[in-house]
């Protein structure tokens, strides 16, 4: 089970605080995982130049995605690393570091879960 769009993970990893025909047997902690990009001069100039009419800036969409992409993946091998066997509770945050760096960090609840047969 994965969610915000991300791809199939090692383990599964949900916005909700319980997984379907799953009981949290025991919980490791938090666990996060942290990305910070830049979008580069020669895609932060043609972003620049289209900051300039109305809708979408392609350029930025595609680094946010993929840097939440990226976030989730060390999210998921943090957890791993504490032992859990799944993640709940999984959010995102970010922020802007000076002018043209972007922080994105993804972070959730590590557990072991025991699942139904």
């Amino acid at each position: 089970m994965t969610s915000a769009g991300a791809s199939a993970h090692a383990l599964p990893v949900t916005t909700a605080f319980e997984l379907p025909r799953a009981r949290v047997v025991d919980s490791r902690g938090a666990c996060f995982g942290l990305v910070v990009r830049s979008m580069g001069l020669a895609k932060g100039v043609t972003a620049a130049f289209q900051t300039m009419r109305q809708g979408e800036v392609p350029q930025y969409t595609e680094l946010l995605e993929d840097s939440r992409r990226h976030a989730i993946d060390r999210m998921v091998d943090n957890a791993q690393l504490l032992g859990a066997n799944a993640i709940v509770g999984m959010r995102f945050d970010s922020s802007e570091i000076g002018n043209s760096l972007t922080e994105i960090v993804a972070y959730g609840s590590a557990v072991v879960v025991e699942f139904d047969v």
